[in-house]
């Protein structure tokens, strides 16, 4: 790979294509979802204190989502630019970007820690802790924190080596941190006695390992795509701000994920109490599993879609999607059926505690009930993403959850009573965005259909 261009990314069967990046980046995702599973079944495991264990580890998740939007705002806007880049065979650029992103996610990265760390405490008591789980979810939350710069760089570079054409290497940093991680989580929460700290540590070391030859990779010289010396901690503004307006849509729906969590775990503890928050912590890992699945088509679809409109061959690009969007409904499907159908042994993983079974059970089963519906509209907005056109693919990122979920969140469950009313909250906003997301999607293929292959884009009224 050290010399090769990714050329086979314009004349290479879409089919192909897609299985050969889709399926190292559905393992990678699929992988990454059982990382942070792996977490959550051996905390709600711990002995005596499992079940306030998983509902603080529940109450981290907005903080990890403010962390995540962070670290996409920067990795996903300059994977975006390199795949296109690479189409345009402005290879040298492409390195700048690189270079670029090294620079922005480590300063961006500290400027999180320092933050958080300082206000550690206050921030969890917002995000729904009670005096109960406060002390596990700062426990694992520290750690986490400090460890976050390695945490950037290492999700950044990943997805960057999937955009420059070398899937089955992203794919085996991933699965290299998830077995690690399995591994080191038993040693450290239960053999020497860490506990809830102990997960923290085991993450945190399995990406610094990762990262390292990570680092080795992108500095050999010989690579057609590496960091360059002379401009590794020169920050270029004129790129920057290109990379954080493509990274802008992604970024803003992880963020719009922790105002969503913010409300959904405060209602929990209002109307259910601290063992809601965890239920939902369960439910949540179980629905991310097929998400991450979806995310893996995404990944697969992002470098041959963005290599090809970079390239012109918008009929590929078309292709792409529709194959994309198929397979992203077939697994959401299967989602559907094991929420609706298998919950009891799904949840069974995460805990023991019958109240905490109980909750979330039930919890699984009315959150997903339109989950066939979900795997198109990730899909395209993804694909929006892909293309540059940052307005539309930050509309939809921020529909279902801020127009739609936090509504309902916010009245469904004092109009019931109940918590019931914070998990009906997600079918409602799942079907009202998908419908949303259907119009714009039709408006695109016409658009895309407009266009033969050599023609100058901007007749879509957007630039990359």
């Amino acid at each position: 790979m050290a010399g090769s261009i990714p050329t086979e990314l314009g004349t290479k069967s879409i089919k192909a294509l897609l299985r050969q990046y889709a399926v190292p980046g559905i393992i990678a995702m699929t992988a990454s979802s059982l990382y942070n599973m792996v977490d959550s079944i051996f905390i709600g495991h711990i002995p005596g204190s499992g079940p306030l264990a998983i509902s603080g580890l529940a109450v981290t998740f907005p903080l990890m989502n403010i962390s995540a939007a962070l670290g996409t705002l920067v990795g996903v806007g300059a994977a975006t630019m390199i795949s296109v880049l690479l189409g345009q065979k402005n290879y040298e650029v492409a390195g700048k970007v690189l270079s670029n992103e090294v620079t922005l996610n480590t300063i961006v990265g500290l400027l999180f820690t320092v933050v958080t760390m300082i206000f550690m405490d206050p921030i969890l008591l917002f995000f729904g802790a009670s005096e109960n789980t406060l002390p596990f979810a700062r426990d694992y939350m520290m750690i986490i924190a400090a460890g976050n710069v390695i945490t950037h760089l290492y999700f950044g570079l990943n997805s960057v080596i999937r955009s420059s054409g070398n899937p089955n290497l992203a794919m085996g940093l991933t699965l290299f941190t998830v077995i690690s991680n399995a591994i080191l989580d038993p040693v450290f929460i239960y053999i020497l006695g860490m506990g809830i700290r102990g997960a923290a540590v085991a993450t945190v070391l399995c990406q610094t390992l990762a990262l390292a030859y990570t680092l080795w990779y992108f500095l050999d010289q010989k690579r057609f795509l590496h960091l360059n010396k002379k401009h590794i901690f020169r920050l270029d503004w004129r790129i920057a701000k290109d990379s954080l307006a493509i990274g802008m849509g992604p970024f803003l729906m992880n963020l719009a994920s922790c105002i969503v969590v913010l409300f959904i775990n405060n209602q929990l503890l209002k109307y259910g109490g601290d063992l809601a928050i965890g239920a939902y912590g369960i439910v949540n890992r179980i629905s991310f599993l097929f998400a991450m699945v979806v995310v893996g088509f995404n990944h697969g679809m992002q470098p041959i879609a963005g290599y090809n409109y970079g390239a012109r061959l918008y009929s590929r690009v078309r292709e792409v999607y529709i194959r994309t969007a198929m397979w992203a409904t077939i697994v959401v499907t299967v989602g559907f059926i094991v929420s609706e159908f298998f919950p009891g042994p799904a949840v069974s993983l995460f805990t023991n505690d019958p109240q905490l079974k109980s909750l979330a059970t039930k919890g699984l089963r009315m959150m997903n009930i339109v989950f066939p519906i979900v795997g198109f509209q990730m899909v395209t907005t993804n694909l929006f993403q892909c293309l540059g056109m940052v307005s539309k693919s930050i509309f939809l990122s921020l529909t279902r959850q801020l127009l739609f979920l936090v509504p309902c969140v916010y009245f469904l469950p004092a109009a019931l009573g109940s918590e019931i009313g914070v998990w009906y909250s997600f079918p409602i906003s799942d079907f009202l965005s998908s419908v949303l997301t259907a119009i714009l999607a039709v408006g695109l293929l016409k658009k895309l259909g407009k266009l033969k292959d050599g023609d100058d884009p901007s007749i879509l009224g957007s630039k990359i």
